[in-house]
Parts: C-alpha cells; structure tokens; sequence
C-alpha cells in the first residue's frame, strides 16, 4: 500500500510519520512519500519525519520528493495538508478582516474564505493528477484549512473521491478519555455540525451516556479545550462545543482580545516557524536528530502553548513539550485516514468523524450539503449518524453558516465577485453587505498571484 502526503514539509510532518509507522505492519503499508513544493522545509521537516519512521519502522520506506507526480503516481491513499501562500498570506488575511473590525482568523469567516480562494485551485491540481496517476480507488483526505468550504467546494466540483478531516471533534474526545483516565476508545460522541462549528449532543464512556454529568464537572473547563466557554453557556446550550464556537458566542471579545494581544495567531506561528526553521537550518537532521529534536520541542512547545490563548485570554496549563517519538499514538492527524484504511482492510464496521455529504443526516440541510458528523464505516462506505433532534439555537447557526459555505464554494468554482460578496454578507461573522465588499475588494487583490481572474 502506497500513501502520499502532499505538504510533507510541514512543522508537524513528524506527526504524520508517527502515526502511519506505527500503523504500516498491521496494515500493510510500504510505501510512504513526503512531497513538498519548499525544498528548504521538506530537507528539514521532512528529513526529521524520516528519522520517526525509521526509529519506529527501519523496513518502512519514507521516500521525500518535491515531485507531485512521483508523490501521488500509484498511491491509494493520499493525505493533503497544504498551506498556500505560507505563513505571510495567513497574516494578510487576519489583518485585512481585522482592519475591518471583523475577525480574523483562518478558518471561520472572512480570513477562512480568502484562505479558500487560495487552497481550492491547489487542490484542484492535485485531484487531477491522483484522477490520472494515482490508484483507480484513490482516497484523498483533505486537512487542508478551511477544511468546510474546501470539502463542499471539492465535492461540488465532482471530486467525489475527497473527504475532509479534521483532528478537533477527535481531541476532544480523547481529552475526556484522559479525565477519565480510560482508554481513548473508551469515549465516543455523536457530533454534528460543520468543520469547526459542530457539537456533541452524547458522550458515551463504555457506552454509558455521561453529557449531564460531564457538562458539570469542573474539570471539563480546566482539563480541555473547553476551558474556553463558561459554564453558564455551555449548561444552556446542553452539549459539548467545538472549540471555534468561541469565535461565534464570543465574537466581540475575540475580536478585542486580538486587538489588545497586537499580534495574531498568524503572526505568533509565523515567528515560531522562522526561528525554528533557522535554527534547525544549521543542523544535521539526519546525524544529530536527538539535539535536532529538543530545538523543535522548544519551539513547537511555544506554539502549542500559546494556541487560542491572545484570542480567548485563556492559556493552556503549561507543560514542557515533548515529542516522544516512541510513545503509542494518539490517532492525531493521520487518525482519521488510518481508522478508514483500519476497518476498510478488516472488514470490521468502525465509527470516526467526517466531513461527508449530509445525505439526510441533519434536517433542514441538502443532501450535498458537506457536514462534519459522527459516520459508520461499512464495508468501506462512510454511512453519517442521524441527528433525529438537532438543538434550535445550534440548527440556526448551522443553517447561517451552512449559506456562507455553498455560497463560498460557488463563488470559488465560477470565480463570481457578487458571489463572494454575498457569502461573507451572510456570514455571522460579517453580516454586512458594505463590509463584505471592502473584504471581498482587498482578498482578491492580495491574492491575484494565486489563482485566475474574477469577474
């Protein structure tokens, strides 16, 4: 089995690596490729995941290549996590919506949609190439952010053949297994919603449900990534909130907070990755991997702990990080892909979160309508759980939000400036014609160097 990361030469490509060694016996993977199109970052980064699989699997064939078609030629399996336009076009686009007043961040709202813009044409060469050199079943799951509008603008363009994922709904699952101190696969949830707007409304521990007694207990808003709602909203809403719900619940503080912070979260990895990158730079990855490895612990350790925290004004509990090369893996995000390829290969019906086609799952939604929800994978078949009594006040969020995305993914395909204008009017984060047409006036001339013209 052959399985293709396109963006290898990413700061957590040790991560990918990680996961996919110590899943190639059982599964039957041979063949791994790490394709980047920096050269600089893929002879760091990538060479660094190297040295994690050959620790953890010596037989396991980690190839690097800055080649797409060598990277996706005869792959069955192929993971995209790209960032176009670097850390520079992020922090364009969180500081055109904040100049605005609007939120900037890269995956909700204005910021996600100008990120989009970018990311889809990307994509779109890549889809063709794995339509004409990849595995005739080719799988391609898509991590690359905004991974809603990207998933339903794929989809609607006919690729078929691509699943978003994203490792939030997951992570948080397995940080109630951790209070619990339980098994990860002790804990499951049914989730519904859109990528990075969706909610739990059952949490299971050894099929047990526990939502009411886990939505008071205090170590619900100390111990996880839930620290970042009260209490008082979360008892209202009765269920567990995505952590980018903040941004939509709490969307004036947010906006403030940055503000006062001085810096996005753009610019905070922006200055991690390049001290890294030069420290790393004059390093030798492959003879001195243990010292090159305590310079990343340093510095990814500042951006893990400073995540979410100039927007909320809540910071993580700061533990030194430590990226342990040989300790059992926690899924992160090769887990998605990994469990699909689990229960296709056995035969064994599984459950994982996804963002697949609504096909009824979620009233009120069209069938094409891209949702993140919980799915049953049946002989290969990803089948979404039903979501018989969708909460009102989440239903009208989903619904607003679910506007801006298709109208995104339009706006995206037929490259239509009234379209895009109209989407992020939409959105609640804007809701503003006036605003979205300065917006949409700034995004397309910051990003003329990366996609076709509008009209």
């Amino acid at each position: 089995m052959k399985i293709a990361v396109i963006g290898g030469g990413g700061v957590r490509s040790m991560f990918l690596a990680k996961s996919l060694a110590q899943s190639s016996l059982e599964l039957g993977i041979n063949q791994v490729i790490f394709m980047d199109n920096d050269p600089k970052k893929l002879n760091i980064y990538g060479k660094m995941a190297q040295q994690v699989a050959k620790r953890l699997q010596p037989d396991l064939q980690l190839e690097l290549t800055g080649d797409p078609v060598e990277a996706i030629k005869d792959a069955d399996y192929i993971i995209t996590t790209i960032r176009v336009g670097e850390d520079d076009m992020r922090i364009q686009d969180e500081r055109v919506a904040l100049n605005l007043g609007v939120l900037g961040q890269e995956t909700t709202g204005a910021a996600g949609f100008s990120f989009a813009m970018r990311s889809v044409p990307a994509l779109v060469k890549y889809c063709e190439l794995a339509k004409k050199y990849a595995s005739p079943d080719v799988k391609i799951f898509n991590f690359t952010n905004p991974a809603g509008v990207v998933s339903q603008t794929l989809r609607d363009m006919g690729y078929d053949f691509t699943y978003g994922i994203c490792d939030a709904p997951s992570s948080l699952l397995h940080s109630f297994a951790k209070m619990y101190k339980v098994p990860q696969n002790s804990v499951t949830g049914d989730c519904y919603g859109l990528n990075h707007l969706s909610f739990f409304d059952s949490i299971k521990l050894d099929g047990k449900e526990i939502l009411p007694e886990l939505l008071k207990d205090e170590r619900l808003y100390t111990d996880t990534d839930m620290r970042f709602f009260k209490k008082d909203l979360v008892e209202h809403m009765g269920c567990i909130l995505n952590e980018y719900l903040y941004y939509f619940y709490y969307r004036e503080e947010a906006v403030q907070h940055i503000l006062d912070a001085g810096i996005t979260r753009g610019e905070v990895i922006r200055d991690v990755n390049i001290h890294m990158t030069e420290e790393l730079s004059h390093m030798d990855v492959e003879n001195d991997f243990e010292n090159c490895l305590k310079v990343y612990d340093k510095w990814y350790g500042k951006r893990e702990d400073a995540y979410m925290a100039n927007e909320t004004g809540v910071s993580r509990a700061k533990e030194p990080y430590h990226f342990d090369v040989y300790a059992k893996d926690d899924g992160g995000y090769a887990g998605v892909a990994l469990k699909y390829i689990r229960s296709k290969l056995s035969g064994k019906d599984s459950e994982m979160i996804l963002c697949v086609p609504n096909n009824g799952a979620i009233p009120g939604l069209l069938n094409t309508d891209i949702v993140e929800v919980t799915c049953d994978l049946k002989d290969g078949e990803m089948i979404p759980h039903k979501v018989p009594n969708p909460g009102e006040l989440q239903m009208e969020l989903i619904r607003r939000v679910k506007i801006y995305e298709r109208l995104a993914s339009e706006a995206i395909r037929t490259r239509s400036i009234s379209k895009a204008i109209d989407c992020l009017m939409v959105h609640p984060l804007v809701n503003s014609y006036s605003l979205a047409k300065k917006l949409v006036e700034t995004y397309l001339a910051t990003n003329k160097d990366y996609m076709e013209e509008w009209n």
